[in-house]
């Protein structure tokens, strides 16, 4: 470890000195958000001006999108979370629309130069490598890719393996701290029993198409969740997913999850970030099972491809009657991202015996709104084409639409429908000329 170390240990109002106004700043995301050197930015706001900053999900407040931030700050989201979903909405802060496996490629471009990136990482190991801890996803692109690194290196942070280190040197502020991590439960307590029988119903669907010595990738949500429990009784279970969260481990010490079958990285349960509780990041502390990498890496379609016997699970905010999916926006609205749902669409459709799903509820709004609809609601983005669409599951099915006619699709995606809108999803198909 270089000697000078302890010569770049500052605290937070020290370490965010050197952002200036105009520049692009770049936040480590997740868990791995670093909060103590935002907030001390965020106190500097009436010092600067038009400085952009830009991550993926966080879960904290996010107080450079609040009102009296304009002018000062501008919220570049590559991803839309709840904290900054109304300032996009509201035109205070900025939308990218970019598929996970490509905002690295932004970044080593060129097109997209990162002044300054915050980063949250474990402390150094007796040669001087600091983990990404839980949160890899495209923040190690970014940070090789940034004129300066300013970091909080966290006593609690876990150190987490494969390609997930920086070493000390490259940073140049360092800010050390004892905190926890942010935590985040997947699974809703209060949920109604009702909407969680619908989930596991979708999830015994969705489990009837996995076998054993399948890889699997789960994205974020409740039903992704909710298959886990329904693969107890499988075999030789691989992973290579961008995420995953506490319901994993089981399936892990069960023997279920092994990887012995993967044919890319056997043994290993492949990842870029993880999503839950300290249980989780307990767990996942120098365990060498586990083995995060980049998004570039990790969502790359030709390396998810390499997998075989690759399953997809991600969700949707609504499909039309041809097949066309929207995951990231409601109408104009903006919701989310495209994350990793195309990434891997298209990586398991291209693996041996594949299988791209995407699962989602029949409706919304105590049944009163379905999401198999005519048409997209004006303004609604397509996330994933109907050229990309293989399998739709909802509570009452799976429609395979790989290879089917306009007409087909109709017909298959009307029979998954909830009933209570079948004969007018018919009456529409009938007259936009699909029936």
């Amino acid at each position: 470890m270089n000697r000078d170390y302890a010569s770049r240990i500052v605290n937070p109002e020290k370490a965010v000195e050197i952002v200036k106004s105009g520049d692009r700043v770049y936040l480590h995301a997740n868990s791995c958000y670093p909060e103590l050197l935002v907030k001390a930015l965020c106190n500097r706001y009436n010092e600067l001006n038009g400085v952009e900053i830009c991550h993926l999900t966080s879960f904290t407040n996010a107080p450079y999108v609040e009102p009296q931030m304009e002018g000062h700050f501008r919220h570049n989201a590559l991803f839309t979370g709840l904290n900054v979903r109304k300032a996009v909405n509201e035109g205070r802060a900025d939308f990218t629309p970019i598929f996970l496996s490509e905002i690295p490629l932004l970044f080593e471009s060129g097109k997209f130069p990162i002044d300054v990136c915050f980063l949250h990482l474990s402390m150094p190991d007796s040669h001087g490598y600091c983990s990404f801890g839980v949160s890899n996803e495209c923040s190690k692109v970014a940070a090789e890719n940034s004129k300066i690194i300013v970091a909080q290196l966290n006593k609690k942070m876990p150190r987490v393996l494969g390609d997930n280190f920086i070493h000390i040197d490259k940073i140049h502020y360092i800010v050390e701290c004892d905190i926890d991590l942010p935590e985040m439960k997947m699974s809703d307590p209060n949920m109604p029993e009702a909407e969680k029988d619908i989930y596991k119903k979708i999830a015994e669907n969705i489990s009837t198409l996995i076998n054993d010595g399948d890889t699997l990738q789960m994205g974020i949500g409740a039903i992704p969740d909710a298959v886990l429990p329904y693969l107890r009784e499988k075999n030789d279970l691989g992973i290579h997913t961008e995420m995953f969260s506490d319901s994993l481990i089981d399936l892990i010490e069960l023997g279920v999850v092994n990887g012995d079958k993967k044919t890319l990285l056997p043994g290993k349960v492949v990842s870029s970030f993880v999503i839950g509780t300290k249980k989780l990041f307990d767990y996942i502390d120098d365990n060498s099972l586990i083995e995060f990498r980049t998004s570039k890496f990790v969502n790359d379609p030709f390396t998810i491809a390499r997998n075989d016997n690759m399953i997809s699970i991600n969700s949707c905010i609504e499909v039309d009657i041809t097949g066309q999916v929207c995951s990231d926006s409601i109408g104009t609205k903006i919701y989310s991202g495209f994350g990793g749902q195309v990434d891997f669409i298209r990586g398991s459709a291209r693996s041996k015996n594949g299988k791209p799903i995407i699962a989602f509820s029949s409706t919304c709004k105590n049944n009163s709104v379905s999401k198999i609809i005519p048409l997209l609601t004006s303004g609604a983005g397509v996330t994933t084409s109907r050229g990309d669409v293989h399998y739709l599951i909802t509570e009452f099915g799976i429609a395979d639409l790989f290879g089917k006619t306009l007409r087909q699709r109709a017909e298959l995606l009307i029979s998954i429908a909830h009933p209570d809108f079948r004969d007018e999803l018919a009456y529409k198909a009938k007259e936009l000329k699909y029936l």
